[in-house]
């Protein structure tokens, strides 16, 4: 993503976690720096990049089971991180056209890289949310400009939950999260 470089503020010299973990799912979004702090890191951990890997391949299963066996048509994908290949629109999309994804993540650098790669369906919709998930009220409330709250949604937790402290009550988020949702909507972490 060459044309980043020139983005006000945007340091591609210094390496940033949401495009080290690109690097580690094969993406082509990150840079030098990230790709040299990535290796780094393998070094120390060399099974990291499987489970990197692994947890994008069960995001991958649990949302073409969702779309297509649990008929859901709308997802809210909270931590997405930089968009890579096999997104949640991509996939839920390809099985229902006309599914509505909204995406949040905190990070600016997350939401560079989503304004320039996140592409729908003409029948369908994706959306990027600039939140934090400790803000539950606030996703929610911004989420309902594309997602109708009286229909199923699939919450999408992958690769997020492990940052919320405990002193932050991520069982309380989780509830609030899960308490606006109608019934027939999924939770899906790792592990769900």
């Amino acid at each position: 993503m060459a044309e980043a470089e020139g983005i006000a503020g945007l340091d591609t010299s210094v390496a940033h976690p949401a495009r080290v973990y690109d690097y580690w799912l094969g993406g082509t979004d990150n840079f030098a720096a990230d790709r040299e702090a990535a290796e780094r890191v393998l070094a120390a951990a060399p099974g990291l990049r499987y489970r990197v890997r692994a947890n994008r391949a069960f995001l991958g299963r649990a949302t073409r089971y969702l779309a297509a066996e649990g008929a859901v048509r709308q997802f809210l994908d909270i931590g997405t991180g930089i968009p890579a290949a096999g997104n949640t629109h991509e996939v839920a999309q390809r099985v229902a056209p006309d599914a509505r994804v909204v995406y949040v993540d905190n990070d600016p650098i997350v939401l560079l890289h989503a304004q320039a790669l996140l592409r729908s369906t003409p029948e369908g919709a994706t959306a990027y949310l600039q939140a934090d998930l400790r803000d539950p009220g606030a996703i929610l409330d911004r989420a309902t400009s594309l997602l109708d709250f009286g229909r199923p949604v699939a919450v999408m937790l992958l690769g997020v939950l492990h940052l919320i402290q405990d002193s932050e009550d991520p069982w309380d988020i989780v509830a609030r999260l899960m308490a606006a949702m109608p019934p027939g909507s999924y939770l899906r972490k790792p592990g769900a």
